[in-house]
């Protein structure tokens, strides 16, 4: 319908759109705030990048979710967004598992798609046969999660799905409706977990039933005692958070409030103190046009979309004209001295001492965090990097394996205690071992026992990744409130990027820094090689030191950098701030380490190993083996695919010599170790000088290393 209202059409033009279709509200519902949804819209419109999506602020690649959040945006204020059929078509194409095939289907990336393109009128049929064979909910990974419990929004969304795109609901009616009921608590709020499991409901979990009941044809029971569980979730302040006694992490965020209010909705009711959640939902408005998760937050399309919602669900858009937008930040302006420095975290922590000190110096890796290190193996690395005075420091950085911890309501999981600390430092033990993985903990009990120790011996914690976003919520808003996790991984060996599978943890930005994670595998550091060069962490201190790291950390001073196969020429960054974003742009000629002979990636490796070199691959019973590893295209688990370089010539003391070729090859083709032995038994008494000369199979050019050594 085209509003009649001149103004109205005045915006429209303005700001470029077209008619709503039928899909979009029939009442122009911001039609009293012309000036607000022109600046919401601008905001809005700042998020749109050159391919035609939209994407967080700080970066130039579009996503589906915040493209879908816009589009919520544009729809709760009545408006269309600029281009619509080019932006249904940007939606058609980009699901998360364009960029790499996920691990596990995540039903919530269809829903977005699905509901996004309901939203601009245009036609989701091709989606009908792949929501149709979803039948019933899918088990979680158990690696992940101890018990399988599926994830409930991503499951829920495919019951939504069905319903948007018309396909009958009484074949999945049975599986789903089970599901949901065994989640019912008492108080007939929702969670995670089976009621059984212990736990009150969540309030985003809650919304996800309450909207997949709906979609069942289902009546919602237990109404009364869930009016009264959502209100209790108000806080003072007027926002709401997840539950009304959380154990932590209870924070007012717009996200809570959207769900508390649309469930109210659904259910006829109105919360306790609506003046108070208005004027909370107002704080949130920022100048630049959006809105913030919390108050002060940078804004970002997820908040934005959320607030529109929540606004609409108290039937109070028209307020947007009152509102009086929080000024920007001002812009900070970082001290003198600061200079540009590299870490690697979780490293390789095993494998040939000698390739990893080599690999730090030619990659020019100021912090090395070994990734799950014997002590005598750090030993050995820090030992051949002070004799050739190669300026690298190693620290510990230990995924501690077996370790779970056990959120009531949510589940319990793994990949909860990834760590940084000074090496050798007394950090306490872990809780728990791959062998032997004890009883899961509570968070507070995590704290409490792994926590403090941690932090008592100068380490911190790290953030690895987590698929369900309520459990994440809480123990990174917990983190903001008290500390915890002192930073978030994005970048990863087998997950390009964690923002693209997990994109809410745009969220905390500028509040929780980026790293990337190595999270190395394989035996061997030159057989990570592709990883271990295609991204890194970048941090800002006067010189490289743990306290310098832990300082960057605490002021949110670093940068994720990624250039590699996966960006397709593209550099990748996630910074906490503009200003450290702007700050390491502009001296990237300092740091980048493509077209950079200063910093390049090793084509030859040659190592002369004796037999008490233990960490050393091919070791002989006496003399010295001369080992001679070519560069090869590797995969993230540290298997050889295809050989960027061959070996043209190895001498030893001026003479050319023939080695062996020792070759481990799998079936599917892939090989464990590519590597030229030569063996001296008895070599002379004295200093010997050895040479690998290697081809570049890409441009012919020529590589070589020399090594010299002592009997």
């Amino acid at each position: 319908m085209i509003p009649t209202d001149p103004v109205r059409r005045g915006l429209l033009k303005a700001l470029g759109v077209a008619a709503a279709a039928a899909a979009w509200p029939r009442v122009a519902r911001a039609a009293a705030s012309d000036p607000a949804a022109r600046s919401i819209a601008a905001y809005l419109e700042a998020l749109r990048r050159a391919d035609g999506g939209y994407a967080w602020g700080d970066q130039g690649r579009a996503h589906l979710t915040p493209t879908f959040h816009v589009i919520g945006a544009y729809r709760a204020l009545g408006l269309t967004p600029p281009g619509r059929e080019e932006l249904a078509a940007w939606v058609r194409a980009n699901h998360p598992r364009e960029l790499k095939k996920l691990e596990q289907e995540r039903r919530i990336f269809d829903w977005q798609q699905i509901q996004a393109l309901v939203w601009l009128g245009a036609d989701a049929a091709e989606f009908r046969p792949r929501i149709a064979g979803v039948t019933q909910p899918l088990a979680y990974l158990r690696q992940y999660e101890r018990n399988g419990y599926p994830v409930m929004q991503s499951e829920l969304g495919a019951v939504l799905s069905h319903a948007l795109l018309g396909l009958p609901t009484a074949g999945i009616a049975g599986a789903y409706n089970d599901y949901i009921d065994v989640r019912r608590r008492a108080n007939g709020s929702y969670n995670n977990t089976p009621a059984v499991d212990g736990g009150d409901g969540h309030v985003m979990n809650t919304l996800w039933a309450l909207r997949a009941m709906r979609a069942l044809g289902r009546d919602i029971p237990q109404r009364a005692e869930l009016i009264v569980w959502l209100r209790a979730c108000q806080l003072p302040g007027g926002g709401f958070t997840f539950q009304p006694e959380p154990m932590f992490g209870g924070v007012d965020d717009i996200a809570y409030t959207r769900a508390a209010l649309r469930a109210l909705q659904l259910l006829g009711a109105a919360p306790a103190n609506r003046d108070a959640c208005l004027a909370q939902i107002h704080s949130l408005a920022n100048a630049d046009g959006g809105f913030s998760d919390r108050p002060g937050w940078l804004s970002n399309a997820g908040a934005t979309f959320c607030a529109l919602e929540s606004l609409d669900a108290l039937g109070a858009l028209d307020t947007l004209a009152t509102v009086k937008r929080r000024p920007l930040r001002a812009r900070a302006t970082l001290p003198p001295g600061l200079k540009i420095f590299s870490a690697q975290i979780e490293s390789h922590g095993q494998g040939s001492p000698a390739e990893t000190v080599e690999l730090a110096r030619a990659l020019k890796i100021d912090l090395w965090g070994a990734k799950n290190g014997k002590p005598a193996w750090s030993a050995r690395v820090r030992a051949i990097a002070a004799e050739r005075k190669v300026p690298v420091t190693f620290f510990t950085a230990d995924e501690e394996y077996g370790t779970w911890v056990h959120i009531p309501g949510l589940g319990t999981y793994s990949h909860t205690s990834d760590l940084v600390a000074p090496m050798g430092a007394d950090i306490g033990p872990p809780l728990g071992t791959r062998a032997a993985p004890p009883a899961p903990v509570t968070w507070p009990d995590f704290r409490a026992r792994r926590l403090g120790p941690l932090e008592r011996g100068g380490g911190r914690l790290i953030w690895q990744f987590g698929e369900n976003e309520e459990l994440v919520r809480m123990f990174l808003d917990d983190s903001v409130e008290r500390g915890g996790f002192a930073a978030i991984s994005t970048f990863h060996f087998g997950n390009p990027d964690f923002m693209n599978t997990e994109p809410f943890l745009n969220r905390w930005r500028g509040r929780i820094p980026f790293i990337g994670l190595q999270d190395a595998h394989g035996p061997e550091p030159w057989w990570f090689v592709d990883q271990t060069t295609g991204f890194r962490t970048l941090f800002l201190a006067t010189e490289p030191t743990w306290e310098g790291w832990l300082n960057a950390l605490k002021q949110n001073w670093t940068v994720a950098v990624r250039r590699d196969v996966w960006t397709k020429g593209a550099t990748w960054m996630h910074a906490g701030s503009d200003e450290v974003g702007d700050f390491v742009r502009a001296r990237e000629r300092e740091w980048r380490w493509w077209d950079n002979p200063a910093v390049a990636r090793p084509m030859v490796s040659l190592v002369a190993v004796r037999a008490t070199d233990e960490f050393e691959a091919a070791r002989p019973e006496r003399g010295v083996t001369l080992r001679v590893r070519c560069a090869w295209e590797n995969t993230p688990q540290g298997l050889l695919k295809a050989p960027l370089a061959e070996l043209v010539a190895l001498t030893v003391d001026g003479a050319t010599v023939t080695p062996t070729l020792l070759e481990k090859t799998r079936p599917n083709g892939l090989r464990d170790e590519h590597a030229h032995l030569f063996t001296l038994p008895e070599p002379a008494r004295g200093a010997h000088t050895a040479a690998a000369t290697v081809r570049v199979l890409a441009n012919g050019a020529t590589e070589t290393r020399t090594v010299t050594f002592s009997v």
